[in-house]
């Protein structure tokens, strides 16, 4: 219990020295971080077979259970396949179907672009702002004593540079990685409206 005091009351001083603009930052670490969390649980693809071997399985029934989304993806494919047959509308009908699948993908990418975008020119706001005190702690002995003077107001801008660049980098690069994935996962929803609507594929349960 003490440790835990002990952390929130240096956490507490820690946001104090940045002064105010430390406090968007670090909601926006909060808001980040559940967004990556949100994308990375989302894009998890299942099995790491190439498409045409999964389309293959699911349609034997050899493989059943789904771990992830292409899974997902592929059983909801052949069973409107399997209702609808192939024709001119199959197309149309995995398209509706993937709808969802291309919108929960896509969900917080935006707002996880804006954060990293706004987080470094919030930190430059916070190092205008440290930077104006320092100025002003040289023409005013009296803030000079209270504030630290000089050192007081270049420590709050590099506090608020700091928090901006720890938002800012991991969630670029986490971002970058989490975005290639969606882009790959993308091609292979493409991949398993192209087989399914154009060709019977082997084993499937209309062969029989």
């Amino acid at each position: 219990m003490e440790t835990l005091t002990e952390f929130f009351r240096q956490f507490i001083e820690y946001m104090q020295s940045g002064g105010l603009v430390m406090w968007p930052l670090f909601i926006s670490v909060i808001i980040l971080w559940y967004a990556l969390g949100y994308r990375y649980h989302t894009l998890k693809r299942g099995s790491n077979a190439n498409v045409r071997n999964l389309v293959r399985k699911y349609s034997r029934g050899i493989r059943r259970d789904t771990k992830g989304l292409i899974d997902g993806a592929i059983v909801e494919a052949i069973s409107i396949v399997d209702a609808y047959g192939r024709t001119r509308e199959t197309r149309r009908y995995l398209d509706d179907v993937f709808a969802y699948h291309l919108a929960e993908m896509a969900k917080y990418r935006r707002l996880v672009m804006t954060i990293v975008a706004a987080a470094p020119l919030i930190g430059l706001l916070g190092t205008v702002i440290g930077m104006i005190e320092t100025f002003d702690s040289l023409a005013d002995s009296v803030l000079f004593s209270q504030t630290g003077g000089i050192a007081g107001g270049i420590s709050q801008a590099l506090f608020t540079t700091q928090l901006g660049l720890v938002v800012a980098v991991p969630g670029l690069i986490i971002g970058r990685i989490l975005d290639r994935k969606q882009d790959n996962m993308i091609t292979d929803l493409d991949q398993i409206k192209d087989i399914l609507s154009t060709k019977e594929p082997e084993g499937s349960p209309n062969e029989r």
